[in-house]
C-alpha cells in the first residue's frame, strides 16, 4: 500500500495538534493546582504547546499547499 507523502505530513499535523491539546490540558491542571508542578513547568509546557502546534501549523499548511516537505521533493 502505497501511501503519499502529503497524506502521511496531514496525519502528522494531526498527531502533532493532538499532542498540542494533551499538553495544553496538562498546563491547566497544572496550573489550577489539581497537579503538582512550578511556574517552571508551566512555562516549559507553554513553550512546547508552541512548538507542537508551530509545526502542526507548517505541516498542515504545506500538506493542504501539496508541498511534501518531509522528503524535499515537490
Amino acid at each position: 500500500m502505497d501511501i503519499p507523502a502529503v497524506n502521511i505530513q496531514a496525519i502528522m499535523a494531526l498527531i502533532l495538534f493532538i499532542g498540542a491539546a494533551g499538553v495544553s490540558r496538562m498546563v491547566a491542571n497544572i496550573y489550577s493546582g489539581r497537579w503538582g508542578g512550578g511556574s517552571g513547568m508551566v512555562f516549559y509546557l507553554r513553550a512546547l504547546v508552541g512548538f507542537l502546534l508551530t509545526g502542526a501549523i507548517v505541516l498542515a499548511f504545506y500538506s493542504f499547499a501539496g508541498i511534501d516537505v518531509i522528503s524535499g521533493k515537490m
